[in-house]
């Protein structure tokens, strides 16, 4: 084995599957190894603070001189010294690599998983994902491909008075912006989070049996997944893919996949582009086409139908969720936890006001998260839930400025626009300004409710928007909001973050049609 493979291997964490107990088995680096590694890390933390405070390191260097003809010797004997550490520490890792067992395991599992094409041999480590050979790759998929997605910012009116705005905007969501809108992406961040990620791996693949795929996406960005397979349960709900899209500081290792797997579904998590194991960077147009490929992967390889597939998204992964539902408008269903309308109206207040404008151009043309837009173009079953104590997308924790509400409304209201008129509108938002009280419908109501929507879309069929109530009046149209909304919004008493129970996580509601059904 080439001694290249031990300088530059991928870092290996941990061996599992097959390994003597304990089962987890955190890799110990030797000494020399420890030593190359910390260093070689430490100049890696320092590159990133050094990334992140650039302008303020090259303000300093700039004011002491260092910009000039006669600082070049200086700075040439500093960068020497680094390159010199870094060789020697280099070649300390190395060293150490070699002398382990483990990693030299590991080293003759990635050479054979490469050959082969298939990362099966590697299923007992857990490595630095970047070495992982691709398991799916969407350009080779069957079927019709997608071209790569662009995002594109609603169009307003050239102003070259704007231009100045409009420079400013790119250069905020291309430096600070978008990791402000998903911290996850940061580096630093996932050095902290790491033995958090490397521990909640591990337990989805050995207490779940998870099986870790790389999938390519149009675009070439390489997406981390893990899927728990659970269709040998025949007595459960494992017939049924949950593909789960996490928030903008969640990863699959330890998100929203630990609700789906307790009641037995087959899950599939995926971590956002830029994310822990995933390559690129979280700007809508990658992770539309991180979302697609993910669905692809599930349709193509996994073997799933797409009517046996829910989408689940919690926080800013209702976007993916929604796009994804957007371009497969068969799946059984959609779930949105903790999901906002649209991420301008969440970025202007936590922003000076003098700079409103610069947001918004910012938002509408490189982030454009309208969830409310998106959820237009979704006709299928959908169900939200609302954090009632929710911190993050609520201003100072008042229910009545959770953004979920002004979603929520928006759905029923393209929906069942003759149903939520004027009236039944401010109605509903003074409803959702508190937290929903219990209410349980008489037999009669809930029957005479589902009777009205079975008739009319029996005879009309279910394409929304659905015009049915233009001839009701408003006692009638306020029965049908108050149900409609009760089947669509479920309360959980909660902060932003928690587990969501099980006893939350339903199959979304539909309308059935019964072909010749009469209202009586």
């Amino acid at each position: 084995m080439s001694f290249y493979n031990y300088i530059f291997g991928p870092k290996l964490y941990m061996e599992y599957k097959g390994v003597p107990e304990p089962q987890r088995k955190m890799y110990e680096p030797g000494a020399v190894e420890k030593f190359g590694e910390q260093i070689l890390s430490t100049l890696s933390v320092v590159w990133s603070v050094s990334y992140y405070t650039s302008p303020l390191i090259f303000t300093f260097l700039y004011r002491r001189g260092y910009f000039v003809a006669d600082s070049i010797p200086t700075l040439a004997k500093f960068t020497t010294s680094v390159g010199f550490i870094v060789i020697i520490s280099l070649f300390m890792r190395g060293v150490g690599r070699r002398q382990s067992k483990a990693y030299t395991n590991m080293v003759n599992a990635l050479v054979q998983a490469k050959a082969n094409k298939s990362s099966e041999p590697l299923r007992r480590f857990d490595i630095d994902f970047s070495a992982w050979p691709v398991d799916f790759d969407v350009k080779a998929a069957a079927g019709e491909l997608k071209k790569p997605t662009n995002t594109v910012g609603r169009r307003e009116g050239f102003s070259i008075a704007a231009i100045p705005c409009e420079v400013i905007a790119y250069l905020a969501i291309n430096t600070f912006g978008l990791s402000m809108i998903y911290p996850g992406s940061v580096k630093l961040l996932q050095k902290f989070m790491r033995p958090m990620l490397i521990s909640g791996r591990a337990k989805l693949i050995e207490d779940d049996n998870g099986i870790r795929y790389k999938v390519k996406t149009i675009d070439s960005n390489e997406i981390d997944t893990l899927f728990v397979d659970n269709r040998s349960d025949n007595v459960g709900n494992g017939k049924t893919l949950v593909i789960c899209s996490e928030g903008n500081a969640g990863f699959y290792e330890v998100g929203i996949m630990g609700t789906p797997i307790a009641l037995k579904y087959s899950v599939l998590g995926w971590n956002h582009p830029g994310f822990a194991g995933s390559t690129g960077s979280p700007h809508p147009d990658q992770d539309k086409n991180a979302i697609d490929a993910v669905v692809r992967f599930a349709i193509n390889q996994l073997g799933f139908a797409v009517e046996d597939i829910i989408l689940y998204g919690w926080s800013i992964g209702g976007f993916s969720t929604l796009w994804a539902a957007s371009i497969y408008p068969e799946v059984k269903g959609v779930i949105l936890d903790a999901t906002f309308d649209d991420v301008l109206y969440l970025a202007q207040p936590r922003m000076p006001q003098s700079l409103g404008g610069i947001v918004r151009v910012a938002i509408r043309k490189y982030c454009n998260l309208n969830n409310a837009e998106l959820a237009m173009k979704y006709n299928g079953p959908i169900m939200l839930i609302r954090r009632t104590e929710d911190e993050i997308i609520a201003e100072d924790n008042r229910i009545d400025t959770n953004r979920g509400n002004y979603l929520t409304m928006g759905v029923l209201r393209y929906r069942y626009p003759n149903l939520f008129t004027a009236s039944q509108l401010s109605r509903t938002k003074g409803l959702l300004s508190k937290p929903l009280e219990t209410y349980s419908y008489t037999v009669a109501e809930e029957k005479l409710c589902m009777s009205r929507l079975i008739t009319y879309a029996s005879d009309e069929g279910k394409a929304f928007p659905m015009l049915i109530g233009a001839d009701y009046n408003d006692e009638v149209r306020n029965q049908m909001a108050l149900f409609l909304l009760r089947k669509h919004l479920r309360d959980y008493n909660s902060t932003h973050c928690t587990q969501l129970p099980g006893e939350f996580f339903n199959i979304p509601w539909d309308i059935p049609i019964e072909h010749g059904f009469v209202f009586t």
